[in-house]
């Protein structure tokens, strides 16, 4: 199966998950390697807007710059990912794909999708249930908005987004409330 590479100047929801379903991230530090690789990889060929890594999968949303080759911009993820997995094969003793198939794209091309994919990302823990609290997990996005610090995430333009820091905290607050109601009246039909 060809794959359509990525194209400059557009947002993407990128995303993959473990051969079989199994994990991709094992211990703390594979996480924090795959985010040294995004920075070392990605960076120089896209934006992230916002970012949530599972233990089994992760999610980016990401806008390729403009003034990247279209072919230079797959490179880059492909080089990323296969930094990756030939890291974890050597570490832990294994062999073969890490990845269930190459990684998956989706082109964002509406602004409203677009909010309602940076809130699912930084919901995804709590929806498979990892964590009781999205705004507690270490290794989405999420916290990333909250603070000054550094950041190689495209902050300004996320919170603008939402209109300011508080409504990005009451959009987030408020799709958990309803996912939460949700599960409840599946509980009582």
């Amino acid at each position: 199966m060809q794959y359509e590479p990525l194209i400059a100047d557009r947002y993407y929801h990128v995303f993959n998950r473990g051969n079989n379903k199994q994990q991709i991230f094992f211990e703390r530090e594979n996480y924090h390697y795959f985010l040294k690789l995004i920075k070392k990889y990605l960076v120089p060929v896209c934006d992230v807007y916002a970012y949530c890594l599972i233990s089994n999968h992760f999610h980016l949303l990401i806008k390729t710059k403009g003034e990247i080759a279209d072919k230079a911009i797959s490179q880059a993820f492909s080089n990323c990912f296969n930094s990756y997995t030939k890291a974890i094969n050597k570490s832990y003793n294994r062999s073969g794909s890490l990845f269930q198939d190459r990684f998956k794209r989706k082109v964002v091309q509406e602004e409203k999708y677009l909010r309602k994919l940076i809130i699912y990302i930084h919901l995804n823990p709590e929806l498979h249930q990892l964590i009781e609290d999205f705004t507690n997990y270490d290794f989405s996005s999420f916290k990333s908005f909250l603070t000054v610090k550094p950041s190689l995430l495209k902050r300004e333009e996320v919170l603008g987004l939402f209109g300011d820091l508080e409504n990005f905290k009451f959009v987030h607050a408020e799709r958990n409330f309803e996912i939460e109601q949700n599960k409840e009246e599946l509980f009582l039909e």
